[in-house]
């Protein structure tokens, strides 16, 4: 018997659109292995029209969405659930509802893999107002040690696909000195955004660069991967204690309305030209 797909939802915590979503199906395509199903969606309408969520009280806005999408995605049978923000928003309030769902993010997703290539890594990152924040989340995920330090750009989310060379030079001139004065080992780019940008980076430099998407993808892959091979699943206890039904139920809000903005699947079957080529 044909085992069934992994099937992996990238879940935007912003209101997607056309663009959007062709750069991170395009993405989901081009790094996904053969057999795996990945749904690339978004916030719905009703959760606002944010086109980032750089601001924290944009962050307390969206969470109550991410909350119901990966509730209703463990509804649906996805074995792993990646929230796409490097803010790793919502992340343990998402893993409650999940069932034996996994739930990742780019942040804790990015540390682990770079952890396991180098012994310190910098942080590439849009703008000055993110660090105080994210060093806080890198700290949590074990990673204080490691961390070499953060690089602004000056970008916005909204602005980093604007102009490709112009981004590029800054991510450049920002890795330049997290290797050359603070020795860092490896890079992560801080902006999921920042798609498509860490080849470049990574043949100019010559340090591996983690592209945030690619690992949260990659790492609820391979957790989907070690659940359904090894049997290891979510824990329920102590901490990881999800609320009971009834509660929920009764409290309302967890399944009210559509879960969901915009769609793409990448089917199974289906490899972009990155992995075709392989």
């Amino acid at each position: 018997m044909t085992e069934k797909p992994l099937k992996i939802m990238y879940f935007s915590p912003i209101a997607g659109d056309e663009a959007h979503d062709a750069i991170f199906a395009d993405m989901a395509r081009d790094n996904k292995l053969p057999g795996t199903e990945v749904h690339v969606t978004s916030l719905p309408a009703s959760e606002g029209g944010f086109t980032h969520i750089e601001f924290r009280s944009y962050e307390a806005m969206v969470t109550r969405g991410i909350v119901r999408a990966a509730r209703a995605a463990a509804r649906e049978g996805f074995d792993a659930f990646a929230i796409g923000c490097f803010y790793d928003t919502a992340l343990h309030d998402a893993r409650e509802v999940s069932g034996d769902m996994i739930v990742t993010a780019p942040c804790v997703a990015s540390c682990e893999i770079a952890a396991s290539l180098s012994n310190r890594f910098g942080v590439i990152v849009g703008r000055r107002k993110w660090v105080h924040q994210m060093q806080s989340t890198v700290h949590e995920h074990g990673h204080r040690d490691r961390l070499a330090g953060f690089y602004h750009v000056e970008l916005g989310v909204n602005e980093f696909q604007a102009d490709h060379a112009e981004t590029g030079r800054r991510l450049i001139e920002a890795g330049r000195k997290a290797v050359e004065e603070d020795f860092a080992e490896a890079l992560i780019l801080g902006c999921t955004m920042e798609v498509g940008f860490y080849q470049e980076v990574e043949r100019r430099l010559g340090v591996p660069v983690i592209d945030p998407s690619i690992a949260a993808l990659k790492r609820a892959e391979y957790a989907a991967i070690l659940k359904r091979q090894c049997g290891w699943k979510p824990s329920r206890k102590w901490s990881c204690e999800a609320p009971s039904e009834e509660e929920m139920a009764r409290f309302g809000g967890f399944d009210d309305g559509e879960a969901f903005g915009t769609r793409v699947i990448v089917p199974a079957d289906e490899a972009g030209p990155a992995r075709r080529a392989a």
